[in-house]
């Protein structure tokens, strides 16, 4: 990304990151024109106050799982609810930080991102003395537990970051790591075995998502040259921190075949997910705002063509999901704020 500010610079950059980025500059007054949002109808909000993103549906679309800062806790742990915002449930362990969490095909199982096991105590701010950078956290490894967090497993046990999963509905998981030196791909198996790297290019890969018939994975990415750009970004990654750059959309067969790029509109563009119809995703882009936080959800055809912005609220709404029967949709906001910094989870009925 260009010079954005660090707010929205990391909200695009790793799921790991949001809430906390999003508490880290002012925003602008917070407001939405939901007169132009037309394919929203009946916008409810699930929480209240804290920092709260990335909200998932279970298979059967009754449940969402959410991470999220609340309760005088000083980072993200996993949490579950009934998609009216109801039955909150804690189903991380309690300690450390955790990131990405998503349901298991069938719905009885969950899987998250988390830093217990390497210290039950929230990791480390970085210092800013190399200018605005992110951890990439070495402490993630990626956990698979009982829906309501019971018996959490760990599937990876390599050093540096792995996280940002996503499953297919055979029980593949597509997930992000940095095992081989840089942020890239992988898949494996329901059970953590057989793993495949699925990019091989440099530069910051990551957030895949599979499409609702798990053929297909969108995700989001720069691919970098030689040159002075990728020798910062190495460097930067030997140190266990990301310095945040534009991100386009990207599509890839579930081996990683067949990649393709889906957006080429400058900016901060992440967070895809898939239209019921598995012939568009839907993002998050500040495309409206390059240089700033405001960031929208958008749909955009798979060849690129036909961008439609969804949402119209000036400060950030990210991270969206579509149930699966396609009536609602999820995402996290900014919207009607009370302090500053606070995000909650929303969901409206989708109007096409």
């Amino acid at each position: 990304m260009r010079d954005l500010t660090p707010k929205a610079l990391v909200a695009g950059a790793l799921c790991a990151a949001v809430t906390t980025a999003l508490a880290q500059t002012p925003a602008p007054a917070p407001s939405s024109n939901p007169g132009t949002e037309k394919h929203l109808k009946n916008v409810r909000q699930l929480t209240h106050g804290g920092e709260n993103a990335e909200a998932y549906f279970s298979p059967d679309g009754s449940r969402l799982i959410f991470q999220s800062m609340r309760d005088n806790y000083p980072c993200d742990r996993m949490y579950s609810m009934k998609i009216d915002g109801s039955d909150l449930k804690l189903v991380s362990t309690g300690t450390g930080r955790t990131t990405c969490g998503y349901f298991y095909p069938g719905g009885k199982e969950i899987l998250f991102a988390s830093t217990h096991e390497a210290s039950p105590t929230c990791p480390p701010k970085p210092s800013y003395e190399r200018g605005y950078v992110w951890p990439i956290y070495a402490g993630y490894d990626i956990y698979r537990a009982s829906a309501d967090g019971s018996k959490p497993t760990p599937l990876t046990r390599t050093p540096g970051y792995d996280a940002e999963a996503t499953i297919a509905p055979d029980g593949l998981i597509v997930f992000t790591s940095v095992r081989d030196g840089d942020m890239e791909i992988y898949s494996m198996k329901a059970d953590g075995s057989n793993v495949k790297r699925l990019t091989n290019r440099p530069g910051p890969d990551g957030g895949p998502f599979f499409s609702w018939d798990g053929k297909q994975v969108a995700f989001r990415g720069k691919p970098l040259s030689p040159g002075p750009e990728l020798d910062g970004y190495r460097a930067l990654l030997k140190e266990g921190l990301w310095r945040p750059t534009e991100l386009e959309l990207f599509v890839m067969g579930r081996d990683g075949s067949n990649q393709r790029q889906v957006t080429k509109l400058g900016g901060a563009n992440f967070a895809p997910s898939w239209h019921p119809d598995g012939k568009r995703l839907i993002f998050a882009s500040n495309i409206a705002d390059p240089k700033g936080r405001d960031f929208d959800v958008y749909l955009v055809n798979l060849d690129g063509t036909g961008l439609e912005r969804v949402t119209y609220n000036n400060t950030f709404d990210g991270f969206p999901m579509f149930s699966p029967d396609g009536r609602h949709v999820v995402f996290a906001s900014n919207r009607n704020a009370k302090t500053e910094g606070e995000t909650n989870v929303f969901i409206a009925d989708w109007v096409n």
